[in-house]
């Protein structure tokens, strides 16, 4: 039954990718309930913190984006960039990367989508590269964020053993950082030029696609633009600070225990209140904010993270005992197929916290060294590998170019190479750190 309810899996997710855009989220729920009314699989609970994640972080954006914070944005990289356009390919991923490092989820990538799509195109340069290192950057993130959900329950798990959370960081952020910077330099030339893409020409011809003169006047900086841009980074602020420091988030004593504000609800309230700030200071038209690419693309992520990661979730959850025994015999045996194994989880649920939670309890109960269950969780960061993560969807849906997207066999898709790039590399300078350091 196992493989029989994976091979649905596939042949939904095979399918939604055919089709595209928000299909791709319907036919989720269609694969919940085929699990639950056919197998009589007990459902998951819905990613419920994860859409409400995505929800407020692209309800901050989008108003950045109407007061005119991305534009503003966008000045900043082309200064950074006037002298050297071409290192786009490895400066944006690095940017990805400290975004989501600050602010704990991979989601934020959604506000620099835009402006490293036009960067590329008005130099000339594929957008595929840069958004699809950009896009594996930001999952990347997630296992040496502080403050992402994934590293929260790592650390949970891995503080009975004696493992701290800066011992845990000063592993997984070189290691995760390297693999970054591999991967954008491997794929530099990844792809026919912008000039010679027939797909971006057609576009072109259309008067899909606006490019920008390259001698173009400067524009002045509006005061609400600048504001913007200061409250919401103000917010990403907040939430590392918080993430940090547990004891300045409000908590409760609950049957005789201190329970503290929840990380991703800290995360919701400081990114709606981030946005309320920016329309009461910067007063953008209201009407643009739920208009906008950032938000659509936001909907869409929403979309897919209800469906494929409700879907993947119940059939992880039908088949624990299955996974468990045969995750026993494996890694026992072979220590280093925890990683492939973690590799093929987190690519069925699309999340690194849910792949964290499932895999890593098992991996201690099989008394493994730490060093090989933390350099394994490197692997966590998989949602790349079928492309229905709400990122990868996103990307494609930003690059108007049409240079990243799905391949024709699904996963001969953009995301790929810099993916395992990313993860093979991690995972080895990981575990390679750790024997050193633990």
């Amino acid at each position: 039954m196992f493989w029989f309810e994976l091979l649905i899996i596939f042949l939904l997710i095979f399918f939604g990718a055919r089709v595209g855009d928000v299909f791709m989220g319907l036919l989720g729920g269609v694969g919940v309930a085929i699990f639950v009314f056919i197998f009589h699989i007990q459902p998951a609970a819905p990613p419920i913190d994860v859409m409400l994640i995505i929800l407020a972080v692209v309800l901050a954006a989008s108003a950045l984006q109407s007061s005119g914070g991305l534009n503003l944005l966008v000045q900043i990289a082309e200064k950074m960039l006037s002298k050297s356009p071409k290192n786009i390919t490895i400066i944006a991923p690095i940017i990805s990367w400290l975004f989501t490092f600050l602010s704990g989820t991979g989601h934020v990538v959604y506000s620099l989508l835009p402006i490293i799509n036009k960067l590329a195109i008005d130099n000339d340069i594929r957008p595929e590269r840069p958004i699809s290192n950009s896009i594996i950057a930001s999952q990347q993130a997630v296992t040496c964020s502080p403050v992402s959900a994934a590293t929260a329950a790592m650390i949970g798990f891995m503080s009975p053993l004696g493992v701290s959370l800066g011992t845990i960081l000063v592993i997984s952020i070189p290691a995760t950082l390297l693999g970054v910077i591999t991967s954008a330099v491997c794929t530099l030339r990844k792809g026919k030029e912008l000039s010679e893409d027939s797909e971006y020409l057609h576009r072109l011809a259309e008067g899909l696609i606006e490019k920008s003169e390259k001698k173009a006047e400067k524009k002045e900086t509006s005061k609400g633009a600048k504001a913007a841009v200061v409250l919401f980074l103000v917010g990403v602020l907040a939430i590392v600070i918080m993430g940090m420091f547990t004891q300045l988030r409000p908590s409760w004593v609950l049957n005789g225990e201190v329970t503290s504000l929840s990380m991703p609800h800290t995360i919701e309230m400081i990114m709606l209140v981030c946005a309320t700030m920016i329309i009461i200071a910067c007063r953008p038209a209201i009407e643009t904010i739920l208009n906008g690419p950032i938000f659509r693309a936001g909907a869409l992520a929403m979309v897919c993270a209800f469906g494929l990661a409700w879907m993947s979730s119940t059939f992880i959850n039908g088949q624990t005992a299955f996974i468990q025994d045969h995750v026993a015999t494996i890694v026992n045996s072979h220590p280093w197929m925890l990683a492939v194994i973690m590799f093929i989880v987190a690519a069925l649920t699309t999340s690194q916290g849910v792949t964290t939670l499932i895999m890593i309890p098992i991996a201690i109960a099989l008394d493994l060294p730490t060093y090989i269950i933390i350099g394994a969780w490197m692997a966590v960061n998989a949602n790349f590998f079928l492309p229905v993560s709400a990122q990868c969807l996103a990307a494609i849906s930003f690059d108007t170019a049409g240079t990243t997207k799905i391949g024709k066999y699904v996963l001969n898709h953009s995301f790929m190479i810099p993916g395992m790039i990313n993860i093979i590399l991690s995972v080895i300078l990981a575990t390679l750190l750790g024997s050193v350091l633990i």
